[in-house]
């Protein structure tokens, strides 16, 4: 998967309403990095000193087995690309929660 952070796509977001031309203009927001939910799950228990239980299973029917962003188009025409690292990914997104719950 390309997991990007919130914030990197609201400001993409932002950039291609900032930079609106003629026409139907499409940009893919991503990374360009694919990511296995694996390697999200054990950035996220070390970044955060937690753990996490998961039960690794058989894929799901229809998953692919990769998914994720081209994103050299928004990049070339309007300058935009993400900023975040996964690592700020699981951080932010963490901390987010535990204001929820708390």
């Amino acid at each position: 998967r390309d997991y990007i952070h919130v914030m990197d796509l609201a400001e993409g977001h932002v950039s291609a309403l900032n930079s609106i031309k003629q026409g139907i203009n499409v940009y893919n927001l991503g990374t360009g990095n694919g990511i296995s939910v694996l390697e999200f799950i054990e950035t996220f228990k070390r970044v955060n000193s937690c753990d996490i239980p998961y039960i690794i299973s058989d894929r799901r029917e229809g998953d692919l087995e990769e998914v994720y962003a081209d994103a050299n188009k928004v990049k070339n025409e309007i300058g935009w690309e993400a900023k975040r690292s996964l690592e700020d990914i699981c951080i932010d997104g963490f901390n987010f929660i535990k204001k929820i719950i708390n």
